[in-house]
């Protein structure tokens, strides 16, 4: 369709459709029909366009023109599965919400998409199938791509072709778009020969054949992918594209170390603003943590289209079913209420986290009595010295991070998170090559120890190494400190209970806010807490160190003299 301001021209005006479900969703403070995240993407979506308007150096804009027209466009395709009342799509608010947010942003450099990578988790037989076919085909024939490369992508061929067959009969049975951009549907191919794209299904083996370009890959049901061969495969090769788009989507699953619930807590950080990511969209629909899953009024969190294709009478046999049988149960909660049910929560509330990030000056610290914590990892990953002080019941942390620079570069491009940018920035120190050269950390201990008036340093006595036996060698204050629940009890404890009355100070470093965003806490028998390190999605060094010097504080007095250590 020629491009516009007469909004006349659509069947609808999908954008104040899409702006009327975000204001629904942020003014539903209770949670009683979007859950956190929906909200969450909804108040991310208000603020981009306040951000466009407000300020000048905004690098993305927004076009309702571009928002539009992906909408209208799907509205032309037919339904080609069960029974409706119209012939062709009508797109329900929450999905006009997502398609006017991943198409109406552009980029202000080059007015291409700002959002090259959409995430989207729902809970199943809301749709899912029909929607990502209309924006395949659309990615396919109108975004003035010259030879656009479009994929449907799963672990295996069935689970593409799912999507596909759907876009395919989509264009067997209409004729006008087949004409209006001279498509060709085949067994394996939708060809367009006005500017010489195709959208073809492809699996994991098909996907390590070379002359792959993708200018929009689908990878549908992410959370069954077994390995991120696939994932990183159709990431990789988009490089050449100038205006990709890599769409996940999928229902929860039951794997928290997989590829899918990587992306998923990537999504959770930039919505609740723990990490940048502008060119990163999604949205996750599914019940609250405090919901009971057995009330009909939550079902609409994680079914959006409840009533519409989920039924709510299909809903009640699941629901019934699950009352009686353990195995149900998992399928109930994890596909229809769109809830993983192996993966365990983050300990920390991000949000009341953020309130207590007043600045730090360091230098009205120095003769005061402070406590360390000091976690040593392997040679490729962070290492982290926290320093705490307590000031009229005030706790004051003070984080020092450090990496080999050699790594940092890739693991930037590996995830979504902003290595490269933190180091940058002083927030992350570099060690020379490859590996953690532990003599920088232990000259940077040292001038610490100059500086500071440090009572002890808490420290893993069980991944002891060189540098521990060094500092030790030189009389430092070191302390062991076991990594288990005993231990660590009541410095979390205590913690909880002083974060959550801001009676804290973290100086807002966006390293240990991440980190703190990644702790996942694990419980003995008597409901003692430790840092659980397995389950915690990402590192959580910084945390770590951090509850080691809260325990020293808290210790008695005699408890905080540095032991003598036996290694």
């Amino acid at each position: 369709m020629e491009k516009t301001n007469d909004d006349q021209q659509f069947k609808r005006n999908y954008f104040r459709i899409a702006l009327e479900y975000a204001w629904s969703a942020k003014r539903d403070k209770k949670r009683k029909k979007y859950c956190k995240w929906v909200r969450l993407a909804a108040i991310r979506f208000i603020r981009d366009l306040e951000r466009i308007e407000n300020d000048p150096d905004c690098p993305f804009y927004f076009d309702e023109w571009e928002a539009n027209n992906p909408c209208d466009f799907i509205e032309e395709l037919p339904h080609v599965e069960g029974v409706w009342d119209d012939p062709t799509i009508v797109l329900e608010p929450w999905q006009i919400f997502n398609t006017v947010n991943m198409f109406g942003f552009r980029r202000v450099s080059d007015s291409y998409r700002r959002f090259n990578t959409a995430y989207i988790e729902v809970g199943r037989k809301n749709a899912k199938s029909t929607w990502a076919a209309g924006v395949a085909l659309y990615t396919e024939c109108c975004e003035g791509e010259n030879g656009p490369q479009c994929y449907t992508a799963a672990t295996t061929g069935k689970q593409a072709r799912i999507v596909f067959n759907v876009a395919k009969k989509m264009v067997e049975r209409t004729p006008d778009i087949v004409e209006a951009f001279n498509l060709n549907p085949m067994a394996s191919s939708v060809v367009c020969h006005d500017n010489g794209g195709f959208l073809q299904p492809i699996n994991s083996k098909a996907s390590t054949q070379d002359g792959l370009n993708p200018h929009f890959a689908l990878l549908d049901e992410l959370h069954a992918h077994p390995n991120r061969e696939l994932f990183d495969v159709l990431k990789s090769a988009r490089g050449a594209r100038k205006n990709p788009l890599s769409m996940y989507i999928t229902t929860a699953g039951y794997n928290n170390l997989g590829v899918c619930y990587e992306q998923r807590t990537i999504v959770t950080k930039i919505l609740q603003g723990v990490i940048k990511g502008d060119h990163y969209y999604g949205i996750i629909y599914t019940i609250d943590e405090d919901d009971d899953e057995f009330d009909e009024n939550c079902w609409i969190k994680p079914n959006p289209n409840l009533d519409v294709s989920v039924q709510r009478n299909e809903l009640r046999g699941y629901a019934d079913e699950a009352r009686i049988s353990p195995d149900s149960l998992g399928e109930y909660k994890t596909k229809r209420l769109n809830v993983w049910t192996t993966a365990k929560g983050a300990w920390i509330n991000i949000h009341t986290w953020a309130k207590c990030q007043s600045q730090i000056n360091i230098e009205d610290l120095l003769e005061l009595p402070c406590y360390a914590g000091l976690d040593l990892a392997a040679t490729q990953d962070f290492n982290a010295f926290v320093l705490l002080w307590e000031i009229e019941k005030q706790v004051i942390v003070y984080p020092r991070f450090y990496l080999p620079e050699e790594i940092v570069k890739p693991r930037t491009e590996r995830g979504n998170v902003p290595f490269q940018t933190w180091a940058s920035q002083g927030h992350i120190l570099l060690t020379p090559g490859n590996v953690t050269d532990y003599a920088y950390i232990e000259k940077d201990v040292k001038e610490h120890l100059g500086k500071f008036d440090i009572k002890s340093i808490g420290y893993d006595e069980w991944n002891a190494t060189d540098l521990v036996n060094r500092l030790v060698e030189e009389e430092a204050p070191l302390v062991g400190f076991r990594q288990g629940p005993k231990s660590f009890h009541p410095p979390m404890q205590d913690f909880e209970r002083r974060y959550a009355s801001s009676k804290f100070t973290h100086g807002n470093n966006p390293v240990l806010n991440w980190m703190a965003s990644n702790l996942v806490a694990r419980r003995d028998v008597n409901e003692n807490m430790a840092p659980d390190r397995k389950n915690s999605q990402e590192k959580i060094d910084g945390m770590v160190a951090m509850l080691m010097a809260w325990g020293l504080m808290l210790g008695p007095e005699e408890d905080k003299t540095p032991e003598v250590v036996v290694l």
